[in-house]
């Protein structure tokens, strides 16, 4: 029996002045940066809990990762994305699609974005045309619309194949 489920994740981060804002993996600037523990990259934080929803059972990105881990320090959403494939892999999942709404101001994604799709398929293994990425404004209303945060929303839509149906 093949099963199909969904999951929706969310993730927001102040913006500051840094040394590189990180999104899917893809630095898109060099004066900025997300408040935050790892690499605060709004855009797999949300894949990865969206991605934990749908496979149900699961903690979120918060329990899986924690924000006082010294392990967590700094490290690169990829790699905990990458650990997120792993988990999926390993409990028979396969991803069947997703999509995502990143929302910020500044910087403009649009010069950015074949190369955060093509970060983001590759490290999950899935085709580019499974994964779609939007980029909103705020038009100045409320923290993001300042510029003094991002946020992004993602959907993941996952098949859990029995054995019996393996290779099929």
């Amino acid at each position: 029996m093949i099963k199909i489920r969904s999951g929706i994740g969310y993730d927001i981060h102040r913006l500051v002045r840094g040394n590189g804002l990180m999104i899917g993996g893809v630095k898109v600037s060099d004066s900025l940066a997300a408040h935050a523990h790892s690499d605060g990259d709004v855009l797999i934080h949300s894949l990865i809990d969206a991605l934990l929803g749908a496979m149900g059972g699961q903690p979120d990105i918060g329990e899986l990762f924690p924000d006082n881990d010294p392990a967590f320090k700094g490290i690169a959403s990829s790699v905990l994305l990458n650990k997120v494939k792993q988990l999926l892999a390993g409990n028979n999942f396969e991803i069947l699609n997703l999509d995502c709404v990143l929302v910020m101001e500044e910087p403009k994604i649009s010069p950015f974005k074949r190369e955060i799709v093509k970060n983001i398929t590759n490290i999950l293994g899935i085709p580019q045309s499974d994964f779609n990425l939007k980029a909103k404004s705020k038009e100045k209303l409320d923290a993001v619309g300042r510029g003094e945060a991002l946020e992004c929303f993602s959907m993941a839509m996952i098949r859990l194949q029995s054995k019996s149906t393996e290779g099929q």
